[in-house]
């Protein structure tokens, strides 16, 4: 046996999945110029937190549930790789269809379950179709794997519809999985059932698996929602969602992926068993939560969900309104989740290069973060939240409204606010 190779120096490379791994928002953002304005409170409409301002946070039972499963004292252990039998088996009861419990995994929150998914169906030499303007974590996570994310195309005069001519030519023998983020981030829109079943009879006749994100399932104030996999009779979905955002826990990070079979094609394929083998890295989300869950998801949280959505519509309504009228801005009204996109017409705001600009200065001027388009692959808009308080989400709104009112039409930023203003009037 020859000699074993001895370094002259170190040799540390970081592997292609770390090299690979980016995040567009976090890119974008840290690459800002934010300076706030000293003289104004910053009111930061960017985090897709919903417990973030402390006006709104998980139902007291389910709090309860949580501070029970610790007080018993029988979860301070690992749980089962896709996560414990009750929990798992609450969970199935609770998704709309409802599953067996052995079709669960559950996961360190929605995110850990797109990572589990994506990574069950796609790899080197693939590709995924994922919506644009989209959650940018699909790209993160697919460009780790070495597989392609390849944007399709939504509409926001459609209430941000897919685009199906665009869909079908994108969806070719190299498609590993179509994604559908229902209801949408950044969008804010809810998919008509009309419109799903036309994406499922796509995806059935090119034979190509579904990803559902519905992390925002039943977040719905403008039309009903419809879960892709209650619709589907011949299309496997896996469907990943958690309590984040409905339960406004997104700190407790749990996240589960559901197999909805057609066909048996996912069995067949050994897909269940590729999510059990993906379980084994992490060993599934906390055993704490795992615990509670049968309590949480048990529970009659209806007046809970209905406050929820009450507030976020009323937010979503004041924050159009108020909007709506600012020259140069072109809100799209929301139907569910918690956020808003926003177009910024550019040619009426000649000093602005860009939307990343006009993020930029509207924070150094009025103290109001937005997030800039191009965080969702969709320049020319903007995306604010709504779960801010509602003062103080009119606040950010009339600030903006300052802010747009000067630059409208101005052709330079040195020129003066009084000359800004003559231009607005005129």
């Amino acid at each position: 046996m020859p000699p074993p190779r001895v370094r002259n120096d170190w040799d540390v490379i970081p592997s292609p999945l770390a090299q690979n791994t980016h995040n567009p928002i976090r890119e974008i953002v840290e690459n800002l110029h934010l300076e706030p304005n000293s003289d104004k409170p910053m009111i930061a409409l960017s985090i897709g937190d919903p417990t973030v301002f402390g006006n709104l946070g998980p139902p007291p039972e389910a709090v309860r549930a949580v501070a029970d499963a610790l007080e018993a004292g029988r979860c301070h252990g690992y749980a089962p790789a896709t996560g414990h039998e009750a929990a798992r088996a609450a969970v199935a009861r609770y998704v709309l269809p409802p599953v067996a419990g052995r079709d669960v995994v559950l996961c360190s929150g929605c995110s850990g379950a797109l990572d589990m998914a994506l990574a069950a169906l796609a790899g080197p030499g693939r590709h995924v179709l994922v919506p644009c303007p989209g959650f940018p974590l699909y790209r993160t996570l697919l460009e780790g794997l070495g597989a392609v994310a390849r944007p399709y195309e939504l509409r926001p005069e459609r209430g941000w519809e897919a685009d199906l001519e665009d869909l079908a030519r994108k969806m070719d023998a190299d498609c590993a999985a179509l994604v559908v983020c229902n209801p949408s981030n950044p969008c804010g829109s809810v998919m008509s059932r009309a419109h799903l079943r036309a994406l499922l009879r796509l995806a059935a006749a090119r034979r190509v698996p579904i990803i559902a994100d519905e992390v925002y399932e039943r977040m719905s104030f403008a039309r009903p929602f419809n879960s892709l996999a209650a619709l589907s009779r011949d299309v496997p979905v896996l469907a990943c969602g958690g309590l984040a955002k409905r339960f406004l826990a997104p700190g407790w990070r749990v996240g589960w992926v559901i197999m909805h079979d057609r066909g048996d094609v996912l069995e067949r394929a050994g897909v269940r068993a590729a999510l059990q083998r993906l379980a084994q890295r992490t060993l599934g989300c906390t055993s704490l939560v795992q615990a509670a869950l049968p309590a949480i998801l048990g529970a009659d949280h209806s007046k809970f969900f209905q406050d929820t959505l009450d507030t976020l519509q009323r937010h979503a309504c004041a924050a159009h309104a108020a909007l709506s009228v600012v020259p140069g801005l072109a809100p799209v009204m929301p139907q569910g989740a918690m956020y808003m996109m926003v177009g910024v017409s550019l040619e009426r705001f000649p000093a602005l290069r860009s939307e990343r600009h006009f993020v930029e200065r509207l924070v150094a001027e009025e103290s109001v973060f937005l997030l800039p388009g191009q965080c969702f692959d969709y320049p020319s808009y903007v995306r604010l939240v709504l779960t801010a308080p509602e003062d103080m989400l009119l606040e950010a709104c009339a600030r903006i409204a300052a802010f747009c009112t000067r630059y409208y039409l101005l052709k330079s930023c040195d020129d003066t606010e009084e000359e800004a203003q003559a231009r607005a009037e005129a």
